[in-house]
């Protein structure tokens, strides 16, 4: 199975695409152009924001607003008025930006950092709750990205790209911490990077796969590899379930580090796709502050 390609965005790294809901958009960023996107499938309009900042991902809220995690800081941005007001800023050193994040099943808004010089381990992975305070629940981490809760919220997946696996940890939604961290899906070097992942209505774990053209379904309780979606496109970074009925598999895509002659080969890179795999996905968490 493949995806097709929906919307020409040619982006430099689009990531962190969202569907929302209640008004049937498409949600997605591009880091490097520096862009928040909402896309309306049914009449195929973009509509862009131009940011201060790189911008790594978004999240849900009410009152025609969206959250964004910018590289200087996490902000509220007003659809209406394009109007940013700043949340939460830890981050001093400015090598470091926010990456992938997502609402866990209570409201709180989960990002990591990516550090731009490629320093090991000098990331970490922040907690936003809805009452503004943050906190830190992961050091240690490299390449912060896909972030997803299990079906009864007792496991939380997480990404950290450069170890080649999907980690889950014991997760208590009522305080929201974790524990008990371990390896449950472990993915060859030559296949790719794991990027972005996402959860379907039957507990399966789909992984986008940096360098590898394509989508991973994997089992989180055995880690077997269960399905694969080919995207005519070799930097695939996230993937998301959206659509009236949750059953069409949205997919962002990179072009910023391919070459000429790669360019040419896959002349699609960075743009948005899409594809129905037979499995519909859950509706997103919003961010509501207290």
């Amino acid at each position: 199975m493949e995806a097709c390609s929906i919307l020409p965005a040619q982006a430099a790294l689009g990531e962190g695409p969202l569907w929302n809901p209640e008004t049937q958009q498409l949600y997605w960023v591009d880091i490097d152009g520096c862009a928040f996107h909402v896309f309306d499938p049914a009449s195929g309009q973009d509509h862009s924001f131009l940011m201060p900042a790189r911008v790594g991902s978004a999240a849900l809220m009410h009152h025609n607003s969206v959250l964004l995690a910018l590289q200087n800081g996490i902000h509220q941005l007003n659809l209406a008025s394009g109007h940013l007001t700043l949340l939460a800023n830890p981050l001093t050193d400015h090598s470091l930006r926010f990456n992938d994040g997502k609402c866990d099943p209570a409201g709180r808004f989960w990002v990591g950092t990516y550090d731009m010089r490629l320093r090991a381990g000098t990331g970490t992975l922040y907690r936003l709750d809805p009452d503004g305070s943050l906190h830190v629940m992961l050091h240690g981490i490299t390449t912060s990205n896909g972030i997803t809760w299990s079906l009864d919220h007792s496991t939380m997946y997480f990404i950290d790209s450069p170890t080649l696996r999907v980690q889950a940890f014991d997760y208590d939604i009522a305080s929201g911490s974790i524990s008990n961290g371990r390896n449950i899906v472990r993915i060859a070097r030559e296949t790719g990077v794991p990027d972005g992942m996402t959860i379907d209505r039957e507990g399966m774990l789909w992984v986008a796969v940096w360098g590898g053209g394509a989508i991973h379904r994997y089992h989180p309780g055995t880690g077997a590899l269960l399905q694969v979606i080919k995207v005519p496109a070799p930097l695939t970074t996230s993937c998301t379930f959206g659509g009236p009925d949750l059953q069409t598999l949205y997919i962002t895509s990179a072009r910023k580090e391919l070459s000429p002659e790669q360019l040419t080969q896959f002349p699609l890179s960075g743009n948005v796709f899409a594809v129905k795999p037979g499995v519909s996905g859950l509706p997103a968490s919003f961010y509501d502050p207290q």
